[in-house]
C-alpha cells in the first residue's frame, strides 16, 4: 500500500491561513502542536505534518474503504529530520504508516507506505500509465501481468506526483 501528498508552498500561502483561530487545534494533536510551536520554521512544519497525514490517510482509506477524513486522529512523529528531508511515522488507530518527505523551497512531498522496506522501492510514474479499479482507486499494471498494483496520485497548485511500489 502506498499514499503520497504534495503541498505547493506558494499556493498554500495564497489559499490557506494556517494561523487562523482553531485550525491548529482542529488538525494537530498536542504533541504535533509542540513540534510546530518549537520549530524555527513553523509554516514548514505545519505543511510537513499535514502532508504526512494526507499521505497516510490515502493508505488508510484504501484499507478500510472509509471516506471519513479526521486528521486529528492521524498522529505523526519524526524519526529523523534534517533541513531537506524527514522520515516519520503516522499512527491511525492500530495502524502504523512509515513516511519519507522531501522539503524543497517550492513544495513538500511525502510518501507513505504500510511496510517500512517499501520506502526503498517507490517509483514515480507517468500519468498515462494509470488505470482505476472498480472503486475508482488508481493503480498500474506491469507488462504481462493482469493484477493492478496500487498507486497514489497527488496534486496541488503547480505540482503533481504519482507513485507506486514496485
Amino acid at each position: 500500500m502506498i499514499g503520497n501528498d504534495i503541498v505547493d508552498l506558494v499556493q498554500s500561502k495564497k489559499d490557506s491561513n494556517w494561523r487562523r483561530r482553531g485550525f491548529i487545534n482542529k488538525i494537530f494533536s498536542e504533541n504535533e502542536q509542540l513540534l510546530i510551536a518549537n520549530s524555527d520554521d513553523q509554516e514548514i512544519v505545519v505543511w510537513l505534518l499535514w502532508s504526512m497525514k494526507e499521505a497516510a490517510y490515502k493508505i488508510w482509506n484504501r484499507e478500510t474503504g472509509s471516506r471519513k477524513y479526521a486528521p486529528i486522529k492521524l498522529l505523526c512523529s519524526f524519526v529523523e529530520r534534517s533541513c531537506g528531508t524527514a522520515v516519520g511515522e503516522v499512527f491511525c488507530a492500530e495502524n502504523r504508516y512509515y513516511t519519507k518527505t522531501i522539503v524543497c523551497p517550492d513544495f513538500i512531498h511525502t510518501i507513505a507506505v504500510k511496510v517500512l522496506d517499501h520506502l526503498e522501492h517507490v517509483v514515480e510514474i507517468k500519468r498515462c500509465t494509470i488505470v482505476k479499479d472498480s472503486f475508482g482507486l488508481p493503480g498500474i499494471t506491469l507488462e504481462g501481468q493482469k493484477q493492478l498494483l496500487p498507486a497514489s496520485i497527488s496534486n496541488h497548485g503547480r505540482f503533481e506526483k504519482i507513485v507506486a511500489v514496485l
